[in-house]
């Protein structure tokens, strides 16, 4: 039980919460088609490749000490 809440407290960071809010507010824009789908997909994909990226260095900087 510990080990979940210990999982939930690390998805609350701010990295993680500029990560989920700039994916809506984008899908927003998307649905209301003020941007187009092409665009969406290449900057999510850009939020996520960097979410992802960064998580991977930190994981991997975290192991080295």
């Amino acid at each position: 039980m510990s080990n979940i809440l210990n999982r939930v407290g690390n998805l609350i960071t701010v990295k993680s919460i500029v990560t989920l809010t700039v994916t809506a507010v984008f899908a927003v824009l998307a649905i209301k088609g003020s941007i187009s789908s092409e665009l969406f997909i290449t900057i999510f994909s850009t939020i996520i490749g960097y979410y992802f990226g960064t998580q991977k260095i930190d994981d991997t900087s975290n192991k080295k000490e």
